[in-house]
């Protein structure tokens, strides 16, 4: 059943073809929809579109619908084309002619458009709640083995010493970046397109101000064209913001992985946290990570999906825009299991404490012995060809004992500075603006 159809129907093959998966990823529109249709309605009795009975009439009918769809009985119909005609639907059903002035003033163009952007804006809440959970974890287990020496690369080969408290206060650190592009992402979608029609306004004296008041978005798409113009633009700019922290999982997903191996050992986890062989007996692969790796990996092409299926589209609404939830919400509950597991498996990590130990790693404190020559009086050239024939002679002897202390190093991790920065990022997102408005609108 469709909302636009008049005196004759499509063919069915046609219908097909053209709802595709849309009723698969609309479940997830579902409680937006109810959201924007009561901010729609309440403007409507406002401007004096409803009687403010009917508004009250719809409120009630919605707030039981949205009821159903928090516990898990909302289902989708099989003979609805979309989540927003199956909801103007069944209020229909149960209210008759009330149920069919919600749409006065709303093309489905707009109202799809604010169904997304509201759908990921709280998805942007949820990712940022996890990578925030992530920051923390990786910030205490940098503390907590922040004199842990651990081997750094260069070029994949042995260069000087890190630690643990380096390497894990780094993803931390990346992460507060993350944030940075994915609260950009927040600003864009944090805008109402409600009211914008098909993309051309109306000539029904909408109330925008008080829809954007009521949804608590922090201002509007102003321009009726540009609002249509913001579909891919807004889901374009969430994947950014994605696809940057997918990158650091991927990134270290893949220390791990390599860190875990035979020829490294420095760290580990419990065998039931790991996959073993069909014929090895001695393998303890880390799955886990690999599928994180790919997971993110795979990510970092979405921006580029998205890109590509609106590129040459020109002003308006074309029905391929549906595509992008195909493209845009697998991807984000991949972010989330991914976020999830990765601090799920730190919880568990084994920590390799003596792992620089080993005469296989003398070599990372070659600069060590440099720079201790340059602080007694030798100049950096002499002190650096002198060590360089030692270590060719194989009389090169390492001092394990350090001393950095700038700032941002071994002896100085700055990690109440980068907490500070991850705040500061987090504030600005001021998440409980919009929570409280629609807990107003839902009351």
């Amino acid at each position: 059943m469709k909302l636009w159809e008049k005196n004759s129907s499509s063919a069915e093959r046609v219908n097909a073809f053209t709802v595709g998966r849309d009723l698969t990823f609309d479940i997830h529109l579902a409680p937006y929809d109810v959201q924007g249709t009561l901010a729609h309605t309440a403007m409507l009795a406002h401007i004096g579109l409803m009687e403010e009975g009917e508004k009250n009439e719809v409120h009630k009918a919605l707030k039981r619908i949205y009821a159903q769809m928090l516990s898990g009985e909302f289902k989708m119909k099989e003979d609805v084309e979309d989540i927003h005609s199956q909801i103007e639907i069944m209020l229909t059903e149960e209210l008759g002619d009330v149920g069919k002035k919600i749409h006065s003033g709303r093309s489905r163009n707009d109202q799809v458009l604010v169904d997304l952007k509201l759908f990921m804006r709280s998805e942007i809440f949820e990712i940022a709640v996890l990578t925030k959970e992530l920051f923390q974890k990786l910030q205490l287990l940098s503390e907590k083995y922040r004199s842990v020496l651990l081997p750094g690369y260069t070029h994949m080969q042995v260069a000087m010493p890190s630690s643990f408290g380096l390497w894990f206060g780094a993803y931390a650190e990346s992460l507060v970046d993350d944030l940075i592009i994915l609260k950009a992402a927040h600003d864009m979608i944090n805008q109402n397109p409600l009211g914008s029609g098909a993309g051309f306004g109306s000539s029904f004296p909408l109330d925008r101000n008080l829809t954007t008041q009521l949804l608590g978005f922090e201002s509007m798409n102003y321009n009726v064209v540009y609002a249509m113009m913001g579909r891919g633009k807004a889901e374009k700019s969430m994947s950014f913001g994605m696809a940057s922290i997918a990158a650091t999982l991927s990134k270290m997903a893949m220390d791990i992985c390599l860190y875990m191996g035979q020829e490294y050992r420095f760290v580990s986890f419990p065998e039931e946290l790991t996959t073993g062989s069909s014929i090895m007996p001695h393998k303890k692969n880390p799955d886990v990570f690999e599928l994180i790796r790919g997971k993110c990996n795979r990510m970092q092409a979405l921006p580029t999906d998205i890109t590509m299926m609106t590129l040459n589209l020109p002003t308006g609404y074309h029905r391929e825009m549906q595509l992008l939830k195909e493209l845009l919400f697998p991807a984000i509950e991949d972010l989330k299991d991914c976020l999830s597991m990765t601090i799920y498996m730190l919880d568990h990590i084994q920590v390799n404490d003596k792992a620089v130990e080993q005469d296989k790693y003398n070599d990372l404190f070659t600069v060590e012995a440099v720079n201790r020559l340059v602080l007694k009086g030798m100049p950096f050239r002499e002190a650096y060809q002198k060590v360089g024939r030692d270590v060719a002679a194989g009389s090169f002897q390492p001092d394990r004992n350090l001393n950095h202390v700038h700032a941002g190093s071994l002896g100085d991790l700055q990690n109440e500075a980068i907490a500070s920065n991850m705040e500061a990022q987090w504030q600005k997102f001021d998440f409980d603006s919009w929570k409280d408005a629609l807990v107003r609108l839902l009351a």
